[in-house]
């Protein structure tokens, strides 16, 4: 079962990779966005980690919901609502439980997917962060380490793809041969979340 504290630790483990590779991202973005995919991401989950670190919700349900709110109101562009829609979805869905099972959390996940394809109204193929969250959500029933492995494959993927949403879209044709920025990011999510079950079964 996984618990509050399981799901602060993805969140401050998540803040850790986005910290490590917000130059990455940016780089990532900059051919095809507005450059500024790591250092908004790095911002809004520095701002979750201190967050949570002043006010510790004591349900799955409500670590999530906080740090979605916390990321819609800090990150500017897209991905600020993105994210912070995929997060406060799934811990909507999550309810008041202090403890939910793993397949609790994947559907509860799923709704959030779910809610960040309405919001942006894109779809795997589209060259976004669905490209990479979509492919780790059908993975995760079977293990955290496949959610992991689907997400990586699913961001470089869209390399060879033409950008149907998003700034991207703009650049029609040119968006081919760059990896996408947002599902790069999403892949982030799934190796913390890894990386966190493999430290608690560790314990």
């Amino acid at each position: 079962m996984l618990d509050a504290d399981f799901f602060r630790r993805w969140l401050t483990t998540a803040a850790a990779a986005v910290d490590r590779e917000a130059e990455r991202l940016t780089e990532l973005d900059s051919p095809i966005g507005d450059a500024d995919h790591g250092s908004n991401l790095q911002r809004g989950f520095t701002a979750v980690v201190s967050g949570l670190e002043k006010e510790a919700p004591d349900t799955p349900g409500a670590v999530l919901t906080q740090a979605g709110r916390q990321l819609i109101s800090t990150v500017g562009g897209a991905s600020g609502p993105l994210y912070g829609t995929l997060l406060r979805r799934t811990g909507k869905a999550l309810g008041d439980a202090a403890e939910v099972s793993e397949a609790e959390f994947a559907d509860a996940l799923r709704t959030g997917v779910d809610a960040v394809a309405a919001l942006g109204g894109a779809a795997p193929g589209d060259k976004t962060m669905l490209d990479a969250l979509v492919p780790a959500i059908d993975a995760l029933p079977t293990s955290f380490a496949a959610a992991r492995a689907a997400a990586h494959e699913g961001a470089l993927a869209t390399t060879p793809l033409q950008a149907r949403k998003g700034r991207a879209s703009y650049l029609g044709e040119r968006s081919i041969g760059h990896q996408d920025p947002g599902a790069t990011s999403s892949a982030l999510l799934f190796e913390a979340l890894a990386e966190t079950a493999e430290e608690a079964a560790h314990e």
